[in-house]
C-alpha cells in the first residue's frame, strides 16, 4: 500500500519517539483507517533500508531531538505529578477497603517523597569524621625445620 505524504510524516513521527513498528503502524493506522504492516513501518526506520529519502531521514532525525529535549512534557517526569497520582490512588484504595494496596501506595509515597524508608544507616567516627579502621593482618609462618638464629 502506497501511503499519503500525511501518513508517511505522523509514520515517522511516532517511530522517532521511540515507538515500535508495531505501535506506530496501529496508530496510524487508527487515525487514518488503513492497515499497515509492522514491516512497512520498519522502512521508515534511518538504517534499516538506505533507499529511504533523505527528507525523511531529516524528518526523523529532528523529531527524535525535539522528543528527546522536550522531557519536561511528559507529566510522570514531574514528582508533583506522581505524588498527586499516589494520593488519587491512596483514597481509592481506601474507598473500596482495600488497605493493602493503600499501604503499598502509601509506602511508595513516602520512598518517593526522599528515601524516608530505607534500610540505610549513616555511621560516623569520632567528631562526625569518617570511621577509620586500620587493618593489620597477623601473619605466622611455620617454622619448618629451620632454627631462628
Amino acid at each position: 500500500m502506497n501511503l499519503t505524504h500525511e501518513q508517511k510524516v505522523m509514520l515517522i513521527q511516532e517511530l522517532a519517539r521511540f515507538e515500535t513498528p508495531s505501535e506506530a503502524a496501529k496508530r496510524v493506522g487508527e487515525v487514518y483507517g488503513i492497515t499497515i504492516t509492522p514491516q512497512q513501518a520498519w522502512e521508515y526506520v534511518p538504517g534499516n533500508r538506505e533507499a529511504l529519502a533523505r527528507k525523511w531521514r531529516e524528518l526523523f532525525a529532528e523529531e527524535r531531538a525535539k522528543f528527546l529535549a522536550d522531557v519536561d512534557s511528559i507529566a510522570v517526569n514531574h514528582k508533583a505529578y506522581r505524588m498527586r497520582q499516589l494520593t488519587i490512588g491512596v483514597q481509592a484504595a481506601m474507598a473500596s477497603k482495600r488497605y493493602g494496596l493503600a499501604a503499598q501506595l502509601l509506602r511508595q509515597a513516602a520512598e518517593e517523597s526522599g528515601g524516608v524508608l530505607t534500610n540505610r544507616r549513616e555511621l560516623t567516627g569520632a567528631g562526625g569524621g569518617p570511621l577509620v579502621t586500620t587493618y593489620q593482618p597477623v601473619v605466622e609462618l611455620p617454622a619448618n625445620g629451620r632454627d631462628e638464629k
